[in-house]
């Protein structure tokens, strides 16, 4: 079975080389023969393009696929577009940077050939070797998501997998501008088994996440897979409506019955603030779907492509 290497990149010229290199060494030596590499330069600003384009004329014997997009649109627009030029009958995501080693596609393509059954091998890590601010808001975002979706999200577990043909095409069918791939994979199904990996230091570069972007990325999956903050909006503001109408109650009930003076004053100014800043989260969370779906509707595409190398006739 032939197999496709999807490798996002973005700004890794001191990677994609070295990276080439690693894997066909470690292919031959583990007796994987048939595979190709798809290559996706997510509109880097370093040399990434012009090494990949080395790659390919130098190796023409492999075989190489180069996707190159006009601007940065997004890792989640790279694994689309890879996926969309594999052409294997298995379909491996890896980064570029061998934190993901090609020793663990060997183990994947392992598990798949003993059952027959399988789908999707994850990897997923066993022990998380980021600050402890990051760990702590991944693993925070995994409990508020699952409680709050109706598809599960494996904790740990990365866009690092093994996707059969038929899983990958399901994947394609999800056409949406916004992408979560981590929710795409458990949507679509299909029977998937979770492997323990560990992420080795990057070969070259520093990682592209940090806590605003994973926050950013979190809020995206949130959105994306669960209505739950409409709800949540709605259940505040019976709430604070409920409060508000106990509270005049109460004031009636004090002025009527007991001839107590309420002072007012304060008392408006705190329900105002209150009442308004309540107001605006809940068209907030409203504006974060009706936003999503403005930009759906245009029907823009997920990614533009500048150029496409590739020795294969068929995509000529």
């Amino acid at each position: 079975m032939k197999l496709s290497l999807v490798v996002p990149c973005y700004n890794e010229e001191g990677n994609v080389e070295a990276f080439y290199a690693e894997v066909t060494r470690v292919f031959a030596e583990n007796g994987v023969a048939d595979y190709e590499f798809v290559f996706v330069n997510d509109g880097s600003r370093d040399q990434t393009y012009r090494k990949l384009k080395g790659l390919f004329a130098e190796h023409p014997e492999s075989a190489i696929k180069v996707v190159s997009f006009s601007r940065n649109f997004g890792k989640e627009s790279a694994i689309y577009a890879g996926l969309q030029k594999s052409s294997g009958d298995l379909v491996c995501l890896i980064d570029a940077d061998l934190q993901q080693r090609p020793e663990v596609v060997v183990e994947m393509l392992r598990h798949m050939a003993e059952d027959e059954e399988l789908d999707c091998v994850t990897a997923y890590q066993a022990a998380r070797k980021e600050n402890k601010l990051i760990s702590s808001v991944k693993s925070a975002f995994y409990k508020i998501i699952n409680k709050i979706s109706d598809v599960e999200f494996v904790n740990g577990a990365s866009d690092f997998r093994l996707l059969k043909r038929s899983m990958v095409d399901a994947i394609l069918q999800m056409t949406e501008f916004h992408r979560f791939s981590k929710g795409l994979f458990s949507y679509v199904g299909f029977n998937t088994k979770y492997i323990p990996y560990e992420v080795m230091e990057r070969e070259s570069g520093e990682s592209k996440w940090n806590v605003r972007s994973l926050f950013k990325y979190a809020l995206e999956g949130i959105f994306a897979f669960s209505t739950m903050p409409l709800k949540l909006a709605t259940i505040v503001g019976f709430f604070c409506s409920f409060c508000s109408l106990l509270y005049l109650l109460v004031v009636l009930v004090q002025k009527l019955a007991f001839g107590i003076n309420v002072p007012g004053y304060a008392t408006l100014v705190i329900l105002v603030l209150l009442l308004g800043g309540i107001q605006l989260f809940a068209l907030g969370v409203l504006g974060e779907y009706i936003s999503k779906m403005y930009v759906q509707v245009k029907n823009r595409p997920i990614y533009i492509l500048k150029d496409y190398l590739s020795h294969d006739e068929k995509d000529q």
